[in-house]
């Protein structure tokens, strides 16, 4: 059995050690908002946190997680049933076509605007290295932008 903490629940998983984190969190926890993508950790549709830190959650062994560190999914950045300022900015900016990658995208602008509050456009093209297929690059820019000002 593996212990785990997501969006503020414990979890106990029976789970082989190797067991990538996003079947945990889709398969056996029932948290089907993180995808996947590639599985070779290059799309970031399986974003998620691992103690406030974006993490490709495919290509992330449930055996390697350590410690109790506190893991954070799509699901959990809602509070109070008030959307997280990077949601609403999402929905303000009309950003997802398909939607398919965007809750990994959302993961990983909300790590970033933690680390970098009012990220410059050279900031967003360097962190944030999820593909969206859809091509929405230029809302997602704009809805980051505004999210940075709320």
């Amino acid at each position: 059995m593996i212990s785990l903490t997501v969006n503020g629940k414990a979890y106990e998983v029976d789970v082989e050690p190797d067991t990538p984190l996003l079947w945990v969190l889709r398969d056996t926890i029932g948290l089907t908002g993180t995808r996947y993508g590639c599985g070779i950790a290059q799309c970031g549709a399986c974003t998620v946190h691992i103690d406030g830190a974006p993490v490709r959650s495919c290509s992330m062994p449930i055996g390697s997680i350590t410690g109790g560190p506190e893991i954070t999914t799509i699901e959990g950045l809602a509070k109070n049933g008030t959307l997280h300022p990077v949601q609403q900015a999402w929905l303000d900016h009309d950003v997802p076509q398909c939607g398919y990658c965007q809750s990994g995208m959302i993961m990983a602008v909300v790590a970033l605007l933690k680390e970098k509050p009012k990220p410059t456009d050279a900031d967003i093209d360097a962190e944030i290295t999820n593909i969206c297929r859809c091509g929405t690059y230029q809302r997602i820019r704009a809805a980051i932008h505004a999210a940075a000002g709320a």
